[in-house]
């Protein structure tokens, strides 16, 4: 009798360790919706502006080089950074509830090696060029102001992507890689659990 209520000790004790997959199951929606909605305002956003420049530059016909140029360069920084940005779509739109614990890990690696590469690479990028076509294409526009007016607005212009590189970038990224991070954490926790 004595190893009967061991064994049905053993089966509850065992019952109780295993992990709950509704919690994982909703912050890894949670997550891909967050995720998701945020792609879908960053195309919305850079594509809409995109258009917005493409417009300034036909109903304005700038007449310097400089300008063409910095208009040219701002519109490819913007959809370079999106082109590269739309490659994580597969990774979030795939329904994550017929994964394995392990595939779901798999695939939360993918994202965040994909985050690093946007959040390094392409965001300096993108940054670099978008800055260069936008002091090319306010030296038309400057040049017909004042000296103190001209220098007051590339100060402006500077300090805005100063704070931009500085604060909100970084301050974006740590969420970003926290967010990330945790869902990993989870994942990782729960297939151990399981002994996957």
């Amino acid at each position: 009798m004595k190893n009967n209520t061991d064994i049905k000790e053993l089966w509850n004790r065992k019952k109780a360790e295993l992990p709950d997959s509704s919690e994982l199951i909703e912050k890894a929606g949670k997550f891909r919706r967050k995720s998701l909605s945020r792609l879908i305002l960053t195309n919305a956003a850079l594509l809409l502006t995109s258009l917005f420049i493409g417009f300034i530059w036909f109903y304005y016909q700038p007449e310097m080089i400089t300008t063409k140029i910095g208009i040219t360069l701002t519109i490819l920084a913007m959809i370079s950074y999106l082109a590269v940005y739309n490659l994580m779509i597969p990774l979030l739109t795939k329904n994550h509830l017929t994964d394995s614990s392990a595939e779901y890990l798999q695939r939360l690696l993918k994202i965040k090696q994909k985050q690093l590469f946007l959040q390094n690479t392409m965001l300096n990028i993108y940054f670099i060029v978008l800055s260069a076509g936008l002091f090319l294409y306010m030296i038309e526009y400057t040049s017909r102001m004042s000296h103190i007016w001209g220098i007051a607005s590339y100060a402006i212009v500077l300090t805005w992507f100063l704070i931009n590189w500085f604060y909100l970038r970084p301050r974006s990224i740590r969420k970003q890689e926290k967010s990330i991070n945790e869902m990993i954490s989870r994942a990782e926790s729960y297939r151990r659990q399981l002994g996957e």
